[in-house]
């Protein structure tokens, strides 16, 4: 029986959760697209471990996390538009300022052996909700071009693609296209 329950990311234990999920999506998802010598030097569980911690710290950026009993199923980063500055250290710099009254969901990981079961879009829900109570008109995020998958749940999602896109460097040889979908809540 499933025991389902979104907690706010303020423990510690939150933080290396949400690493781990973003460590697991970016594997399965990107596997094709980025080199593997990149991925396990770059993607590790406790990457982004310091990054949530200071959005917590900072009460700028939040946290989100869905769990079936102790079991972290899907997390969400969210806040408003980054203009000036990242949401902590990542792995590429954006900026916003035609969406600077807007919320912007960061990111969003599912544990891929949960994929199409709801949980997304449960995450997805909340982090909407909450951006509308905040006052924010719309909500906006990237997605990497290459990420077919997450385009398509974006989309049923009800985002759309605004013709916005920038590329990212990973390495000299490993260029990819981050694309800025929107939505109006």
């Amino acid at each position: 029986m499933e025991q389902l329950h979104i907690v706010d990311a303020c423990r510690e234990q939150h933080f290396q959760d949400m690493s781990h999920l973003h460590a697991l999506g970016w594997r399965v998802a990107y596997r094709d697209s980025i080199p593997a010598d990149y991925m396990s030097r770059e993607i590790t569980d406790s990457r982004w471990v310091p990054v949530f911690r200071q959005n917590c710290e900072e009460g700028v950026y939040h946290g989100l996390l869905l769990y079936n009993g102790d079991v972290p199923l899907c997390c969400a980063t969210y806040g408003p538009a980054r203009v000036d500055r990242s949401a902590g250290d990542t792995i590429c710099s954006f900026s916003s300022p035609d969406l600077a009254c807007w919320g912007e969901l960061i990111s969003l990981y599912g544990h891929p052996d949960f994929w199409g079961q709801g949980y997304g879009s449960l995450v997805m829900g909340e982090v909407l909700r909450r951006l509308k109570e905040t006052g924010y008109p719309g909500c906006f995020l990237y997605v990497l071009r290459e990420n077919g998958r997450a385009r398509r749940f974006y989309e049923m999602q009800g985002f759309a693609w605004d013709g916005h896109s920038l590329e990212i460097a990973l390495t000299p040889d490993t260029v990819l296209t981050d694309l800025r979908y929107c939505k109006m809540l």
